[in-house]
């Protein structure tokens, strides 16, 4: 089976609404589209592109043109959507693809697509292990990437893991089907381009592409028991109110073993911080230790305001962390990532946190709940008015709950 039927066989378990592929103009895009599009047209599916044109580079913006004249001469419509990197700061290959997920993840709602397709391959699998190996990641890290991942409420799917760049790019040679190299893929100053000049010298030795990828995906396996154990372990201690409020049950927290211990405060805080990555492992390790040393704590870490004491832990939606008010524009809307709230469209009306002033307005301690969970659930607003509660004092109409359903998976 070629190319283009390996992934056809991994498209045909997609859901079956419209289908959305992330293409930059590399030749790992440039085949997932390829192949895409052949799939979709023999299949009778509808599909859309979509090009992040980040901004780092002057070439980009003729980058995305490529693409798009490609897509047009598909009849795939396309769309580029830009990101500003010029403020970004820190680890900029980092701040970029989450940019780039979030993006396509609102691209994605725009169109009501049921998923968007990624071209992560093999040579990406082998390229991460080794770069998290050097950072000392554990189970987590070291696991093969998830042929499946929800980010931002949208499914995004790798159906290429099993191919290799090699492939992928004698395919598209076969087929006189031009690509674009991107010239940091050549940037020594990128830990990636580093680490995939070094599988030469690692060769001797066994440490191969292949290799690796193998033993990532045993990883992979051993990370699904630990994860069935931590499920089971979160189900018994981690709870929540309406309000938002997260308790982690810490009894006998020293004879679980670290593994689960990590897995329970990284559960906790995905509730509270819906997000593509957890906290660094050097932060948990801290808030596990003061959770051992049985003294009362405060720490915030990834828009999570923790307190700890006795034998409960109670976590909170950090205020500073909340979404900004935006317009109530639709009957049904999503807000920070974490509240469902349905009502009448308005034009007038802003949904956003409850805050102090609105908090202010309200018999809170009647209500059982704590302020610190009160201060970030969300709120309806006129620009002349206080806010009001959804929560305490809904509007006739509305109703707003948590989207909170089963404890998730701390993995992504």
């Amino acid at each position: 089976m070629g190319v283009a039927g390996r992934i056809a066989a991994r498209l045909d378990a997609l859901p079956g609404g419209p289908v959305g592929v992330a293409v930059s103009g590399g030749s790992d895009s440039t085949a997932l589209l390829m192949s895409a599009v052949e799939w979709a047209r023999e299949r009778g599916r509808k599909l859309r592109a979509a090009t992040v044109d980040h901004g780092l580079r002057r070439e980009s913006v003729a980058e995305a043109d490529a693409v798009a004249q490609q897509c047009a001469r598909l009849d795939v419509p396309h769309r580029t959507l830009r990101w500003d990197g010029s403020s970004a700061s820190g680890n900029i290959q980092s701040a970029a693809r989450e940019a780039r997920y979030r993006l396509l993840a609102e691209w994605a709602h725009a169109h009501q697509l049921d998923c968007v397709l990624i071209g992560h391959t093999r040579d990406d699998v082998a390229e991460t292990f080794l770069m998290r190996l050097a950072r000392g990641s554990g189970i987590d890290g070291l696991s093969a990437m998830a042929p499946e991942v929800m980010r931002h409420g949208i499914l995004f799917c790798r159906p290429m893991l099993d191919l290799s760049r090699e492939e992928l790019r004698k395919d598209l040679e076969r087929r006189e089907i031009p690509w674009t190299d991107d010239p940091s893929n050549s940037d020594d100053r990128f830990d990636r381009v580093r680490v995939r000049k070094a599988f030469a010298q690692l060769a001797p030795l066994g440490i191969t592409p292949d290799a690796l990828v193998h033993t990532a995906m045993r990883l992979a396996d051993a990370r699904e028991v630990v994860d069935a154990a931590a499920c089971a372990a979160m189900r018994d201690r981690i709870t929540w109110d309406r309000a938002g409020e997260v308790t982690l049950a810490t009894r006998g927290w020293r004879g679980l073993p670290h593994e689960i211990r990590v897995r329970l405060l990284k559960g906790a805080i995905a509730l509270l911080t819906p997000q593509a990555y957890p906290p660094r492992q050097e932060a948990i390790d801290g808030i596990d230790g003061e959770i051992g040393a049985r003294v009362p704590f405060t720490r915030t870490i990834s828009g999570t305001l923790i307190r700890g004491a006795d034998e409960n832990v109670r976590l909170f939606r950090e205020p500073a962390a909340v979404a900004a008010p935006h317009p109530l524009e639709t009957g049904q809307t999503v807000w920070d990532e974490r509240w469902d709230v349905v009502g009448p469209a308005s034009q007038t009306l802003m949904i956003g946190a409850l805050r102090e002033d609105g908090l202010r307005e309200l018999d809170w301690r009647a209500s059982g709940f704590r302020r610190e969970a009160l201060l970030t659930t969300p709120a309806l607003y006129r620009h002349d008015t206080l806010p009001r509660s959804l929560l305490l004092a809904p509007p006739e109409g509305y109703s707003v709950v948590l989207r909170y359903s089963v404890p998730p998976r701390t993995t992504r």
